[in-house]
């Protein structure tokens, strides 16, 4: 599982999110972004964040550390925003913490062209986990030190929120058109070739241990958090298999 590290001030929102993240510092003395499980998405995000953001970890990519912040209750008392304050009260325990990088700048697509080796790659990881959130208007990606960094993966793995229907799912077509990524993306089928190989069952199984038990508790249609876990594999591995009709 991700480490926890106990929360110990919350710092500010950042109102950018529609689910509301916030600056938070941690007894480990680091600060970071933290996603909360009382937020509109609800845990399913964080879940999806989680998946997508170790595996983007193996294969290769930028991604800020992930923790798991641990938030007291009483901490909600001190705020004196009423939406901040309801925030905290409905998200006690465990949380997402996304290090915080300090200086990094919002990716511009018009200031920074990619190879097309690096957009390919992130144009085939976001088909594979079907991330419909990387377009032009908003890139989800942190230019810091000189290096992209990925960001923001709650809106994939979208199967989950539907699980009766998630097998008529699998096979469905990644919508392209939006992707910031499109126009440099020259060799996705090359990408795959390099990409696809390091997703072993393994890999899977040491991803699908990040998440909390606690989040996967009370799934509708689940007896336990494993078989929930055996979901989410059942269901990426059915993503690697031939035909990968997915593939834009």
């Amino acid at each position: 599982m991700l480490p926890v590290v106990k929360a110990t001030r919350y710092v500010t929102p950042l109102r950018e999110g529609g689910s509301l993240p916030g600056l938070v510092e941690a007894a480990d003395l680091g600060i970071y972004v933290a996603k909360f499980t009382g937020a509109g998405q609800g845990r399913k995000a964080l879940i999806a964040d989680i998946i997508a953001a170790e595996l983007a970890r193996r294969l290769g990519f930028r991604v800020p550390r992930l923790v798991l912040l641990d938030f007291d209750p009483v901490m909600a008392r001190h705020e004196a925003d009423e939406e901040v304050q309801d925030l905290l009260d409905a998200s006690p325990g465990w949380n997402l913490g996304v290090d915080f990088l300090p200086g990094a700048l919002n990716y511009d697509p018009l200031a920074w062209t990619p190879d097309a080796e690096f957009a390919s790659g992130v144009l085939w990881f976001d088909a594979f986990i079907g991330n419909v959130d990387r377009s032009w208007r908003n890139p989800n990606m942190l230019v810091w030190h000189g290096e992209v960094w990925l960001i923001d993966h709650g809106a994939s793995l979208y199967f989950h929120h539907a699980w009766k229907s998630a097998d008529k799912l699998v096979s469905r077509e990644y919508d392209v058109d939006d992707h910031v990524f499109k126009p440099y993306a020259k060799d996705v089928r090359g990408a795959e070739s390099l990409l696809l190989p390091k997703i072993t069952d393994a890999v899977l199984h040491e991803v699908l241990g990040e998440i909390p038990d606690l989040w996967m508790t009370d799934e509708p249609g689940f007896d336990s958090p494993e078989a929930v876990r055996a979901a989410y594999f059942t269901q990426l591995k059915a993503r690697l298999a031939i035909p990968r009709t997915w593939l834009p």
